[in-house]
């Protein structure tokens, strides 16, 4: 089982689009972000459709709203791990903070996790509402039918044709803004991830150049040719091409000079013996 994965596994450069259709299909729900599986049911009810049974599902709180309920989520989340052996830690009180790049995360290793189990194929056997109920009667989970309140408004308060043209006219514009005001939202958010995403990757290769540069430090290397060719390309001040030609051919001659070296220490060597043959013949 994938239980540890590495941040550059192809498992987490999986999108928030694909991780969102990824849960929705499965479970019946209409995410439309990923921080809405802040509260750990959706993660909860994921394990228990990859492991029937394992989740004490009655437990969950779909409705969770504060860290206290979520944390609760996250409790019965962390006893499946324990059951399950899972060794990945649990970052609960990152993850109720309800951060998108936290919470994506998270969700991209536990799809990893599932496809590992059941090759990414769906369990068709699942029933996911029926799961989600209590006494028969479906729980509220965020996304899922629910009543716009536009619709309850006109329940609750009917009207004449003509107040219900009037009301349309004056709410249109207002409707048409708000929608663009959600878009303009949902697009901030995705870039912010995506951001976020580049920031790591720059960290994660900034480490591992540091990490050369520390290891080229040492004194006893300092004079090795392929160490001063990394550090060539290293402290180079600028993003001049020249700069991997400069370095490779100072490597190409110091490994030629040294090759020269070796092969004329080698002829000498062969002449000092041909001579100390040829005396002990002549001694003989």
């Amino acid at each position: 089982m994938a239980t540890n994965i590495g941040m550059m596994d192809s498992a987490y450069f999986v999108g928030r689009n694909e991780i969102l259709t990824w849960i929705n299909d499965r479970l019946h729900l209409n995410l439309s972000r990923v921080e809405e599986a802040a509260s750990g049911a959706v993660q909860c009810q994921m394990l228990d459709m990859t492991f029937p049974g394992v989740v004490p599902m009655h437990k969950v709180n779909f409705d969770a709203k504060n860290e206290y309920d979520m944390i609760q989520n996250y409790k019965v989340l962390q006893d499946v791990f324990n059951k399950l052996k899972i060794t990945k830690p649990l970052e609960i009180n990152r993850l109720v903070k309800g951060r998108p790049l936290d919470n994506l995360e998270f969700l991209q290793w536990l799809k990893r996790f599932c496809d590992s189990i059941n090759g990414g194929i769906m369990n068709e056997n699942y029933n996911p509402v029926e799961r989600r109920s209590r006494g028969g009667k479906e729980r509220s989970v965020k996304g899922v039918n629910k009543i716009p309140k536009s619709l309850q408004t006109n329940n609750n308060h009917p009207s004449s044709n003509s107040s219900s043209i009037g009301l349309t006219k004056a709410s249109g514009p207002k409707l048409a803004k708000a929608a663009e005001v959600q878009a303009l939202s949902k697009e901030l958010a995705d870039l912010k991830i995506s951001t976020d995403l580049l920031e790591k990757e720059r960290d994660f290769y900034f480490s591992k150049l540091r990490d050369v540069e520390i290891l080229c430090q040492t004194p006893e290397l300092d004079d090795i040719p392929i160490v001063v060719a990394v550090k060539k390309i290293l402290y180079a001040t600028d993003a001049d091409e020249s700069v991997l030609e400069d370095a490779q051919e100072y490597l190409n001659q110091s490994l030629g000079v040294e090759a020269a070296a070796e092969a004329e220490a080698e002829e000498e060597g062969n002449g000092e013996q041909e001579e100390e043959e040829e005396e002990e013949k002549t001694q003989a």
